[in-house]
């Protein structure tokens, strides 16, 4: 699949009593879309996918395929730091049809070696054919992917076509995209880098901030590919504090309480995260009327 442009992590909404909200989510994706993104990631880090059960999960992308109708492409999340669990898990969505690629994320809490990442995805790429794109993520993992390592990675095995790199690096980021193969995919898991990394050669982003806001977002990913970069400066500058404001507590409580004041979702969340600090939600609504 083509990766470049926006993709949107997108949330998962809920009742009050924690079922999923799938009426919401169909609104939710509806927005997305007709806003212009580029394609879908269900089950990440965003749509609290960690607990989530695995019916709720075969339930959540099978939903997600028919509310997308074929619109945009649909990835779906499918890592962690039991290399068998995560095989099974793909195997279980490798049954369900729609799915255009898996996000992946490295291995966390037990911090392999570089020898180990590679291990791991070289077993995960092997128990598929469908696409996967690696995810680097160690503020959350506990430890880096190194450049050298998801590169390898994707000149040895077709279907690894891409990485999310969020990393918070921007060296790591230069070297990942001038040495990566040619068709491998580098894309930004870093909303509040995203610019300067577009102007590295970056493909495009899998962003949080998109949720809300997926026209300005999406607009500011192509004019950026386009070097039009001072429209694409305009856009990142008058949402730089919403993103500061989305990442200020925690991931999705910031996006969600947004989402609520938008009137796409509420802001129901399940433990341990917890909704955001008054000070926090008035600062977002603040910007949501300004906007």
């Amino acid at each position: 699949m083509n990766l470049t442009g926006t993709g949107v992590a997108i949330v998962t909404p809920f009742h009050e009593d924690g079922s999923i909200h799938f009426e919401q989510l169909r609104t939710l994706i509806n927005h997305l879309i007709d806003n212009g993104i580029n394609y879908i990631v269900s089950l990440g880090t965003t749509g609290e996918s960690v607990t989530l059960t695995k019916e709720e999960k075969v339930k959540l992308v099978r939903q997600t395929i028919e509310f997308v109708d074929g619109r945009i492409p649909v990835v779906v999340g499918a890592g962690g730091n039991n290399t068998a669990s995560v095989i099974d898990e793909i195997k279980l969505f490798d049954s369900i049809s729609g799915i255009d690629a898996y996000l992946s994320v490295a291995p966390y809490y037990s911090k392999p070696s570089q020898k180990g990442f590679y291990a791991h995805y070289a077993a995960v790429a092997q128990a598929t054919e469908r696409a996967i794109i690696l995810y680097n993520v160690p503020g959350r993992t506990g430890k880096n992917m190194e450049a050298a390592t998801a590169l390898k990675l994707g000149r040895d095995f077709e279907n690894i076509i891409a990485i999310k790199e969020a990393g918070n690096n921007m060296v790591q980021s230069q070297y990942l995209v001038k040495h990566k193969p040619e068709d491998f995919f580098v894309v930004s898991g870093d909303d509040d880098l995203l610019l300067g990394q577009m102007a590295c050669g970056f493909d495009g982003v899998i962003s949080v901030v998109a949720n809300a806001y997926p026209k300005h977002w999406s607009d500011m990913v192509y004019q950026a590919s386009e070097n039009n970069y001072d429209s694409a400066r305009q856009i990142n500058y008058a949402l730089l504090d919403f993103v500061k404001y989305a990442f200020a507590e925690n991931n999705p409580a910031g996006i969600k309480c947004a989402l609520k004041h938008l009137g796409l979702c509420n802001d129901y969340l399940r433990l341990p995260l917890v909704n955001v600090e008054a000070e926090l939600e008035t600062k977002i609504e603040a910007f949501v009327k300004q906007m």
